[in-house]
């Protein structure tokens, strides 16, 4: 590998599931107890609150997602048009398919990048299982500190939950 490459890809923003008319029933019918709920006990702000957070939701599940641009280039890290430099980014990660040690746990190939940003520091980017090698050898060349990381157990409540 040249010293002088890129690495770029281009994957989507997210993993699109399908979900079913039971799905968006569910869904409604959460926001209309949970809605009422908030009524009864005379929290009408709090109902108008959960009717926009279930129709925003039900919004976002139809939506199809986009392809994302990365990049790995002498600057930094690259999403779209944002650009993360190295001297701001504190560790990563590459997170191999089926590199797991915990028999039975299917992983997906990701790379962790964890930045200085106070909110969501960590930025979660899907590559190619075949690119892993490649990406790690690259940030290693540019003195980025090799951290182990896991999707948190938010992002595995929303996976199982559908989104």
């Amino acid at each position: 590998m040249n010293r002088g490459e890129n690495l770029q890809w281009s994957a989507l923003e997210y993993e699109d599931k399908e979900r079913s008319n039971d799905w968006f029933w569910a869904l409604g019918i959460i926001v209309v107890t949970a809605s009422l709920a908030a009524i009864i006990y005379n929290n009408y702000f709090f109902a108008a609150l959960i009717i926009l957070s279930g129709v925003l939701l039900g919004f976002l599940a139809t939506k199809k997602p986009t392809m994302v641009a990365y990049e790995l280039n002498d600057r930094g890290f690259g999403v779209e048009t944002s650009l993360y430099p190295y001297e701001n980014i504190k560790s990563f990660w590459v997170q191999r398919e089926n590199f797991s040690e915990k028999p039975g746990e299917n992983l997906k190939p990701l790379l962790f990048i964890k930045s200085e940003r106070f909110f969501m520091p960590i930025i979660l980017a899907p590559i190619e299982n075949d690119m892993a090698p490649h990406i790690r050898s690259f940030l290693l060349e540019k003195n980025v500190i090799e951290e182990e990381m896991r999707e948190t157990f938010s992002e595995k409540i929303m996976e199982a939950l559908g989104f």
